[in-house]
């Protein structure tokens, strides 16, 4: 094996962090949220930020490491706030888009007439990351006729947020496809067979995932290798999505053609897929650095 491809034996940092807060208090918070409305719901997310900010140090060290490399400066107080305000507006509008409060957003999208007729036929691979809001596009799904979306995921990690949501909107269990089942990548197979669109995220790896090193905003940091394999594996063309949250009420979508095929070779698929996973954090950094509050990894990425 190649010295610059690499299996995580231990859990990565992000699955080393419990996920906070009780199914209780998360479902009487979105319950107030819908009640209040989001200019009042907005309000509530100062003193829960202010208290994150002070209470999570692991946390907050990475957010300020984060900032630092994608800002170009030492961040203060005020960045790490901002950056962890960004977080929860995104939580919240997750719980306003599954009430079916659409309306409440403004979500513009940016995307080639060809690549947007590719996803219109479906039948294609989505790579998102942890950048802004995976689920703005399933908001504009049915305004741009769009099939349905999937997400293969992992769903331990946060599980209490999901089940709240799943409870404002059940299509959400439908169209989740749990990653590490022995029958996920059938279950992508069918659903692009289908005619339907599955998205993944390409930023985080899970336990024991293979992952290859690669430049991302100055220093090596570890990427996944599944999510390009995966989209090589079924053989479909892949478009890379970022739901950018832009402030107040507005979102902007930016979808880009990446791979009409991701072609791997048989005798060293990990080593094939290396240039794609790549590329891929290219474009990441690009959009990190023009939304950089957005990305939303808060653990020490680049151990």
């Amino acid at each position: 094996m190649r010295r610059d491809l690499h299996k995580l034996e231990a859990a990565p940092g992000w699955l080393d962090q419990p996920e906070r807060g009780s199914r209780l208090a998360m479902r009487f918070a979105v319950w107030l949220m819908l009640a209040l409305g989001r200019p009042a719901g907005r309000l509530l997310l100062y003193p829960i930020c202010a208290y994150f900010v002070l209470f999570s140090r692991r946390a907050r060290r990475a957010s300020a490491d984060y900032l630092r490399r994608v800002l170009g400066r030492q961040p203060g107080t005020r960045d790490v706030f901002r950056h962890y305000h960004a977080f929860a507006a995104t939580i919240q509008d997750r719980a306003y888009l599954a009430a079916g409060k659409q309306a409440w957003l403004d979500v513009s999208v940016s995307v080639p007439a060809h690549t947007l007729e590719l996803l219109r036929r479906g039948g294609c691979i989505l790579i998102g990351s942890h950048l802004g809001s995976f689920e703005v596009l399933r908001a504009r799904a049915a305004v741009d006729r769009l099939p349905p979306v999937n997400l293969l995921m992992y769903r331990d990690n946060s599980e209490k947020l999901n089940s709240v949501l799943r409870a404002l909107d059940p299509e959400l269990e439908s169209r989740t496809i749990a990653l590490g089942s022995g029958d996920s990548l059938l279950r992508v197979h069918e659903r692009l067979a289908r005619g339907e669109i599955v998205g993944m995220l390409g930023d985080r790896a899970w336990r024991n995932d293979r992952t290859c090193r690669c430049e991302f905003l100055g220093a090596p940091a570890q990427f996944p290798l599944g999510p390009l394999l995966t989209a090589g594996l079924v053989g479909a063309p892949v478009v890379l999505f970022f739901g950018l949250y832009l402030g107040g009420r507005r979102y902007e979508m930016r979808l880009e053609p990446f791979a009409e095929a991701i072609v791997l070779d048989r005798r060293d698929r990990e080593a094939s897929v290396r240039p794609w996973v790549e590329r891929y954090a290219r474009r990441l950094e690009h959009h990190c650095r023009l939304a950089p509050y957005n990305w939303f990894n808060f653990y020490d990425y680049w151990a």
